[in-house]
């Protein structure tokens, strides 16, 4: 099928979609299939492109050394090829299974590229929840900050959170005082 008009004949091309053929002056190249779109048709999904995995990227993840192996959909070789050849090279390692986590007691946050902090003051990997000194209770900022703060911290971590809800600074207690609300 030809595209264009009579004056431009070379201009545009018909959508190879069996049910549109809709001359489109700025048709869409598929790069599974090789055929040209209009632009309702141009996706993988709209023209149900036999070839729509090519580009795509998939990840497999060892169970033995916890490394992920990326593939894309060109290769075509199966998942258990790959992990066998992976496990064949000698990159494999069982020892790097344990991912580190935050040292911080309680938190079994995975320390990865995009969530660890290093502490300024004492070098300790933490997660970012943890990243503030007083959170992973750094010893070095305790030491450096004097006594008034430790005091503090043990105040501020003593108070329930419920207190500051129930009684603020100079109000009574609301059982001693009757409403002066009523509510209908």
């Amino acid at each position: 099928m030809g595209g264009g008009t009579e004056a431009f004949p070379d201009l545009g091309q018909h959508c190879q979609h069996p049910d549109c053929h809709q001359l489109d002056f700025l048709p869409f190249k598929c790069d599974g299939c090789r055929k040209v779109f209009c632009l309702d048709h141009r996706s993988y999904k709209k023209h149900e492109c036999p070839k729509s995995d090519h580009n795509s990227r998939k990840v497999v993840v060892c169970e033995n050394c916890s490394m992920s192996i990326e593939t894309t959909g060109r290769d075509g070789e199966d998942e258990k090829v790959m992990l066998e050849r992976h496990v064949k090279s000698g990159n494999c390692d069982p020892k790097k299974k344990n991912k580190p986590t935050c040292p911080v007691r309680r938190c079994k946050e995975i320390l990865t590229f995009s969530n660890t902090n290093t502490c300024k003051i004492c070098q300790v990997k933490v997660c970012l929840k943890h990243r503030f000194p007083v959170d992973h209770a750094c010893k070095q900022a305790r030491a450096s900050s004097g006594p008034w703060n430790e005091k503090f911290l043990a105040a501020l971590a003593s108070r329930n959170a419920g207190d500051c809800a129930r009684t603020g600074r100079g109000s009574q207690s609301s059982s001693s005082t009757p409403s002066s609300v009523k509510a209908y």
